[in-house]
């Protein structure tokens, strides 16, 4: 019986070899219960609304303002107020019965800054008189006017007129004839800011060497000062006293003028 054939034409030869069994990887209980969280986690995400810009804005930490220290003018401004309250009080109350504590509680301030800005209730006062002088005398220098000697001591005249017989001024001068005996360190502050600023400025001005040359040789130079200053106030004793109505701007001006011309007569060559 013949063999059969087992040549490389067999069908069986033919067949391809069966691919070799793969073992299945295992996947951790962890790793199966982790996916669907992420996976919900991702859409979550997606489907979520994007935040409003104002509602980030909000979220944003607002940034600090520095407070940082105040301008010139609002130091300036602050420092007048204290004074308006310092004189007001002053005038109301009587300087010896006003305290620091009742002018730093008035205008808002701490008795330190009043310490550090003026020294204490004198150099308030101080303050104030100088801020009166340069409201009136600004704008005139009688050290280098060159004007004619009349037409500068008839301005000079006409300001301090103003200036002495303004109701804070004579209101001042009562409180500090009320005071005077009691308090003379305060009269002494009133003289060195006031009085003695104007009569350095009189003789200054009549000992210019151009000056000079217009006035009489046998004059007392010391008592010049205070002679103007009389002459252009006039009947200062009942203003002080008896409070007067002032007149009508045309006859104190008039009356002035002639106390004026008195001056000039006596002391011109």
């Amino acid at each position: 019986m013949p063999k059969k054939s087992t040549s490389p034409t067999s069908p069986v030869a033919l067949q391809p070899a069966a691919a070799p069994a793969v073992a299945p990887k295992t996947v951790s209980k962890t790793a199966t219960r982790a996916a669907p969280k992420a996976a919900r986690k991702v859409a979550a995400s997606a489907a979520a609304p994007a935040p409003p810009a104002k509602v980030l804005a909000a979220a944003k930490p607002a940034a600090r303002k520095s407070a940082g220290r105040p301008r010139a003018a609002e130091v300036e401004a602050r420092l007048d107020d204290l004074k308006m309250v310092a004189g007001k009080l002053f005038l109301t109350n009587g300087y010896g019965h006003v305290s620091l504590e009742m002018i730093a509680r008035e205008a808002r301030v701490a008795v330190r800054t009043i310490y550090v800005k003026f020294g204490g209730k004198n150099g308030l006062l101080a303050a104030l008189l100088q801020d009166k002088r340069t409201e009136y005398f600004a704008t005139m220098d009688m050290d280098k006017d060159p004007r004619p000697l009349k037409e500068v001591l008839d301005d000079f005249a006409a300001r301090f007129y103003r200036m002495i017989t303004s109701p804070p001024a004579v209101a001042l001068q009562r409180m500090l004839a009320a005071e005077a005996t009691s308090n003379p360190e305060l009269v002494e502050t009133f003289f060195v800011g006031g009085p003695n600023i104007s009569r350095d400025a009189i003789s200054r001005f009549l000992n210019r060497p151009d000056i000079r040359a217009q006035l009489r040789e046998d004059l007392p130079e010391a008592q010049l000062p205070v002679y103007l200053m009389n002459c252009i106030l006039g009947d200062s004793l009942s203003r002080l006293l008896l409070n007067p109505a002032e007149g009508p701007p045309a006859q104190v001006a008039l009356e002035l003028a002639q106390r004026m011309e008195l001056f000039y007569r006596s002391v011109l060559r």
